[in-house]
């Protein structure tokens, strides 16, 4: 039996891992909302498909987060899923080298960002009718094990972690279930520098297409995915 489809929203969505997961969603039938800053990366991700909806958006600013979601709802008249998925590496920096607006960058992007659209996407799923929904945040095997030299985002993904877990506990008798999928060397424009171990950036997708069509009284707290040779405990 085909599942019912879905009204995911993307963020992210012009490159990486946020273009494969939309292009996996929208061959399984789903209704895809792409989400990011440059609105031509985000129509090449569209590829034409009728069930893609393209929305510029600032995820570090809360007003065009809103309207984001206003535009989905408008659109499709609900949100059965967001899949938090921006983010950005920031520098290569320790604790020492780091400054200000660097710091600062990376955390509204990865931290703030993520809020705001968890924030908009609770509302809208506690409201809506039928009720509910899933919230997929995209965290990193760096919030376990950070790689050297990577302070900002090591720290932005561990408040990912706490998000998760919070929004874990606020949520799920609201029948929002919450996920955070953490991804080890997908193979990616922004992971293309590493000498590690990657795999095809596929199979997130498909990884995310089936907890989405999972019904929610089943949840998916944490899941790691990664290539089978990439280090992980104690790498460096």
């Amino acid at each position: 039996m085909r599942p019912v489809s879905k009204v995911v929203i993307i963020t992210g969505a012009g490159s990486g891992i946020g273009r494969a997961t939309a292009r996996t969603l929208l061959d399984a039938g789903h209704r895809v909302v792409l989400a990011g800053r440059r609105p031509e990366q985000l129509t090449e991700t569209a590829h034409g498909a009728s069930a893609a909806l393209v929305v510029p958006t600032d995820v570090t600013d809360s007003g065009s987060v809103r309207a984001l979601f206003e535009q989905t709802v408008s659109a499709f008249g609900r949100v059965d899923v967001l899949f938090n998925n921006a983010g950005t590496f920031g520098p290569s920096a320790s604790i020492a080298d780091i400054d200000d607006e660097q710091w600062h960058a990376v955390w509204r992007t990865n931290v703030d960002g993520a809020v705001f659209c968890a924030r908009e996407a609770a509302r809208i799923m506690t409201a809506q009718s039928p009720r509910g929904g899933r919230i997929i945040n995209n965290g990193s095997i760096a919030a376990h094990r950070p790689r050297p030299n990577s302070l900002a985002y090591a720290v932005t993904k561990h408040a990912i972690s706490g998000l998760t877990a919070s929004m874990l506990l606020d949520l799920r008798d609201l029948d929002i279930c919450v996920t955070q999928i953490d991804i080890g060397n997908a193979a990616t424009e922004m992971t293309g520098g590493f000498t590690e171990a990657s795999f095809d950036v596929k199979h997130v997708g498909e990884m995310i297409s089936h907890i989405i069509d999972l019904p929610l009284d089943v949840d998916v707290p944490t899941l790691t995915v990664m290539a089978r040779r990439m280090p992980y405990v104690g790498r460096g």
